[in-house]
């Protein structure tokens, strides 16, 4: 009997592939010890805890390099080594240089942003949060069953309320959190509603045994096998920031300290897109006729709506400058759901979320070198309004130039060259996939984005009102900048760089 234990207790054991797993786990890790830490640091040398965070996020960016030989696979299934709950293949390798870059270049900013708070933010906290968010979004992409999806979901997400309400007394603070909470806490019970129903379907909760149950389902199952994948579509609906799930964005922008923004732009969105794609195009193939009209629909929906937010900002008003990037991202977030929706009707599935993964890399450069810029002018203009950039380059040519460039790569327009070849990437993918009349509402929507970025940027450039005020760019802003200029630059010589390395291989 023992020798028949054995055997079976040996079958339960597995070996954990620790360099498949390490990027998320040096991030986690690294929170522990800055947490820990934080407990035996004196107040002068805090700023100590902030370089130890951005060591952390750029050691667990780099070991992203031995993954990039090929696919690994850990977490398996005993009797199917090749049904997996954690997968580094291409996908997750691009996806998770995407969260951990971006969190990195968020770091940086909040390095000089915890510094001028003066205490206003209590630097263990916020360090733990960032680093904690950044271990779950990076978890993500590499995610392969419905649990761990969820998981890693929630922990990417749990840790951004709080560093959206973690200024002490700040009422605009507290109420974007509230916000920001209240929505995703909907989407998390709408996810794992639609989740429970996948699973009562199917048996199953990994993607790949999913896809392959779900087209035979027992017929008195069919209707809960439809609303699950339906409910499931809404829930992530909320973490992209669609229409009409996007009503938490600008106020929870405006709230957050602005690295927080930044952050939130990019990884927030990098994780609700690497969700819906697993659950769409890896599990969910067979309902392409139910999630492709759907997200078609909601891709014109938010990039309509989320281009006409921004053009509706006034100048004058109060953080506008903050307000038209977040209603910008929204706007953003529809060109990101047309590669996704059009992998439904495209025989090529894989270049067509190629396009989207394509897309979201010149988005995430360009969008947090814009914050970047944002956070500088907000050093010396704390109600960050439009108004305040007028005459930027008499005071700050370099940083003039460069958030002129980040505004033309997001419009689309030379010299962001990237921003052309991403905006025509999705374009083709739309007409490829027959969407002509996706196509053509994303164009019309080209053409209004183009208004309020150039209006922004010919701000920049106008006679500066009375004596131009100096911005003193501290280092660690200045790497956060620089960093994202060179990236944006970079593409923008060599785009056809990007298309070779969003090969995803996801199939």
């Amino acid at each position: 009997m023992a020798s028949m234990a054995q055997p079976m207790a040996a079958n339960l054991v597995q070996s954990v592939d620790w360099l498949a797993i390490a990027p998320p786990t040096i991030a986690a890790v690294v929170g522990l010890v800055v947490l820990v830490a934080d407990l035996f640091t004196g107040d002068h040398k805090k700023a100590l805890l902030g370089w130890l965070s951005v060591a952390g996020l750029a050691a667990s960016t780099a070991m992203l390099l031995p993954l990039l030989d090929g696919d690994r696979a850990t977490f398996c299934l005993t009797g199917a080594p090749d049904v997996c709950s954690y997968t580094a293949d291409r996908f997750t390798v691009i996806l998770q240089l995407l969260v951990l870059g971006g969190a990195l270049l968020a770091a940086l900013l909040s390095v000089t942003a915890l510094k001028d708070a003066d205490k206003g933010l209590p630097e263990g906290e916020y360090w733990f949060l960032l680093l904690s968010s950044a271990a779950g979004a990076a978890l993500l992409p590499a995610s392969r069953d419905l649990a761990t999806l969820i998981v890693a979901l929630e922990v990417a997400s749990l840790p951004a309320f709080a560093l959206v309400g973690l200024r002490h007394g700040d009422r605009k603070s507290s109420e974007a959190a509230l916000k920001f909470f209240l929505s995703s806490v909907t989407a998390t019970a709408v996810s794992l509603m639609g989740v429970s129903f996948v699973y009562a379907s199917t048996g199953t909760l990994y993607l790949t045994q999913i896809a392959d149950r779900i087209q035979n389902v027992d017929s008195q199952l069919h209707t809960l096998a439809q609303t699950g994948v339906v409910l499931t579509l809404v829930g992530f609906a909320f973490k992209t920031a669609a229409v009409p799930f996007h009503f938490w964005v600008p106020d929870t922008y405006v709230g957050a300290p602005l690295p927080i923004a930044a952050y939130l732009s990019v990884v927030g969105k990098a994780v609700g897109f690497s969700g819906l794609i697993l659950v769409t195009v890896v599990a969910l193939p067979s309902y392409a006729d139910v999630w492709g009209p759907a997200l078609a629909a909601l891709a014109a929906l938010t990039m309509t709506v989320g281009n006409v937010g921004a053009l509706r900002q006034q100048p004058t008003r109060a953080y506008s400058a903050v307000r038209l990037l977040a209603w910008s991202s929204v706007g953003q977030a529809g060109y990101l759901l047309v590669p996704i929706a059009a992998a439904a009707y495209s025989d090529d599935a894989e270049r067509s979320i190629g396009s989207t993964v394509a897309y979201a890399l010149m988005y995430a450069a360009v969008n947090l070198g814009a914050f970047a810029v944002a956070a500088l002018v907000g050093r010396t203009r704390a109600l960050n309004r439009l108004t305040d950039y007028r005459g930027l380059y008499a005071s700050n040519p370099l940083a003039a130039l460069l958030l002129a460039f980040f505004l033309l790569c997001l419009a689309g327009l030379p010299p962001g060259i990237i921003g052309l070849f991403a905006k025509v990437t999705v374009f083709s993918a739309a007409v490829d996939a027959g969407l002509g009349w996706l196509a053509v509402v994303m164009a019309a929507n080209v053409v209004i984005a183009l208004f309020y970025y150039l209006q922004w940027t010919a701000l920049l450039f106008r006679a500066p009102e009375g004596e131009p005020a100096r911005h003193r760019i501290p280092a660690p802003l200045t790497a956060a900048i620089a960093l994202a200029g060179v990236l944006g630059i970079a593409l923008s010589g060599a785009p056809q760089l990007i298309l070779r390395f969003t090969d995803t291989g996801l199939f």
